[in-house]
């Protein structure tokens, strides 16, 4: 499993190349018939598989003689002549081809590539027309239907499996590799003392998901297309609907229907330029990546200015390739002005937030107030700065989460960068000891304990300030250097555990707040008070006592009639009981 997570990103770029050159040579191999032709030709077809090209000759277009010629062979085939026969009449001026004695076609001189005679290029046809009628006359047999459909079947099973393959090669084997587990002790750089974290981020897991998903997508869909392609091919038929629509593709893609500039372009020149583009990009990747892991990394420089050394050659590139791309694919750059004016409009308007990041990703880059591996605080975030991009930065926190933030926060806010400029910095230990504590020991103790960690630098020397008296301690300060910034929380726990410690070893108290409250009754004389309130509160007492005695008097009564009561239904039972043993 290691070994796969090692070289996921490697498997992932090998799959994507050779899904490139693919595409491309698919491209390439569908186009250049068209692209290839020097001057207007049509084709000759017989049920739908074309035998040759013809040009144009005199008055008649290629096209013109291709469709009347088409049109015979189609009602020869139509009448079920048999047998038929191809043959070369010699005694015009040039050679013509007839079928079954009747004319068919004649032979010009622009039908006739370079080297080559009018009668040599008419037996060529010749020949070609004879093998075509013969294997047009075969598939019109029982016999060859079953073998194509028995072919037919075969091949969509064969897509079924390589499909189905495909799938448990996912699942298996390239699924796996867009999931790893974080490492919970990751390396450490050598230059920069920084954690390097070789677990994937959430938004390049997504793309490799994505990216993998697309891929095999694409390959099985090719595999469908060229089994059903191929199927249409067996049967006369469905060769002409193929060629129909192979054919309306063809034009779809040449067509000169977008207009830019004072040129017109067709859909195969925007595939030409995406495809171009995307090239570029992936080159200019490929070279940041070898260049950073070969050649910077041999220089011993740290590892934000590999980055962005690695960052500015990559951009730099793909602009410079851009350009020569637009160039070569023949697009005059004049031409730009207008969507240039069109661009400015829309970051004036929608887009000045991206292009606000976009310069504030330019000005990190080039100024390097923050640095990829510094150990940052910006709005309440801790972490490793692990990517900068010309839109967002991403940061590692201690808890091993990617948080990405634009470049903006950066310019904007304050930001705590340990690293800037030395990764040395300063703890603060504050603690506080009870009164009458020995001084001269709880010093000892703390200069000892910060002596004795590893992650604390002997140079500069810890130290112990006696800050203040406090309320209920003596308040000193410690003060220790580090160099590695990111683990700061870790050493100071591992210092108060430790001075905890040595303290109960030293008998040496540590305080808790305590807070001593006294009472006292007031000097004051007492106030006099007016006979009209002294007569209300009198009246207020009587009225009182007199609601209490007259709801106490009621309760009594109550309870004694209840009592009555009771006794008389005693009385009652006991008497019935009586009659009842009576008359037994």
């Amino acid at each position: 499993m290691f070994y796969w997570s090692k070289n996921r990103n490697f498997i992932t770029s090998l799959i994507s190349y050779l899904l490139t050159i693919l595409i491309a040579l698919t491209s390439v191999g569908f186009v250049t018939p068209i692209l290839g032709q020097e001057k207007p030709t049509a084709p000759i077809m017989l049920e739908g598989r074309t035998l040759f090209y013809v040009s144009e000759s005199g008055q008649y277009t290629a096209e013109q003689r291709a469709k009347e010629a088409n049109s015979q062979l189609g009602k020869i085939f139509t009448e079920g002549e048999s047998p038929i026969s191809v043959g070369i009449d010699t005694n015009q001026d040039v050679p013509i081809i007839t079928i079954n004695d009747r004319y068919f076609l004649s032979v010009t001189s622009n039908d006739v590539p370079v080297g080559k005679s009018l009668q040599g290029q008419a037996l060529a046809w010749k020949n070609t027309l004879e093998i075509a009628i013969s294997k047009s006359e075969y598939e019109r047999k029982p016999q060859y239907y079953i073998k194509a459909i028995i072919i037919a079947i075969a091949i969509l099973f064969l897509a079924f499996i390589l499909s189905w393959k495909l799938g448990a090669i996912w699942q298996r084997w390239l699924k796996p590799l867009t999931t790893t587990k974080t490492d919970p002790n990751p390396l450490t750089s050598t230059t920069s003392n920084q954690p390097l974290t070789v677990t994937p981020t959430e938004s390049s897991f997504n793309f490799q998901l994505v990216g993998l998903l697309v891929l095999l997508t694409v390959i099985r869909g090719i595999i469908w297309i060229i089994a059903l392609g191929y199927i249409s091919r067996l049967f006369p038929q469905t060769r002409q609907w193929s060629d129909f629509v192979i054919e309306i593709l063809q034009v779809s893609l040449i067509t000169d229907v977008f207009p830019l500039g004072n040129q017109k372009y067709s859909v195969l020149d925007f595939f030409i330029l995406i495809g171009l583009l995307g090239g570029v990009i992936t080159l200019t990747r490929t070279v940041s990546r070898v260049l950073k892991s070969k050649l910077l990394s041999a220089t011993g420089l740290n590892r934000a200015v590999q980055d962005t050394t690695a960052l500015i050659v990559n951009y730099t590139l793909i602009f410079l390739g851009t350009i020569v791309v637009l160039q070569v694919w023949g697009l005059d750059l004049s031409s730009l002005t207008v969507f240039a004016s069109v661009l400015g409009v829309g970051v004036g308007l929608g887009l000045q937030g991206i292009a606000k990041e976009f310069v504030s990703g330019l000005v990190l880059i080039f100024e390097r107030p923050i640095q990829v591996g510094d150990f940052v605080e910006v709005d309440g975030l801790m972490g490793t700065v692990e990517r900068i991009s010309v839109r967002s930065t991403e940061i590692r926190t201690l808890d091993q989460i990617s948080v990405i933030l634009p470049n903006s926060r950066f310019l904007e806010s304050e930001v705590i960068n340990w690293n800037h400029s030395s990764s040395i910095s300063r703890l603060k230990i504050p603690v506080g000891v009870a009164y009458g504590s020995n001084l001269e020991a709880v010093k000892k103790v703390l200069i000892d304990t910060a002596k004795n960690h590893r992650d604390i630098l002997s140079m500069p020397s810890p130290q112990v300030f006696f800050s203040e008296f406090g309320d209920s301690s003596l308040n000193f300060t410690l003060l220790v250097w580090i160099s590695k910034p990111y683990k700061q929380f870790q050493i100071k726990s591992d210092l108060y555990f430790n001075i905890d410690s040595k303290f109960r070893e030293e008998d040496i108290e540590i305080p808790f707040p305590q807070r001593d409250v006294h009472f006292r009754s007031s000097d004051r004389p007492p106030q006099n008070l007016s006979p009209e309130l002294i007569n209300s509160l009198t009246t207020l007492s009587n009225s009182l006592a007199m609601w209490l005695e007259t709801n106490s008097n009621h309760h009594t009564i109550q309870d004694k009639n209840k009592e009555i009561q009771s006794k008389k239904m005693t009385k009652k039972d006991n008497s019935q009981t009586y009659d009842n043993d009576t008359r037994n």
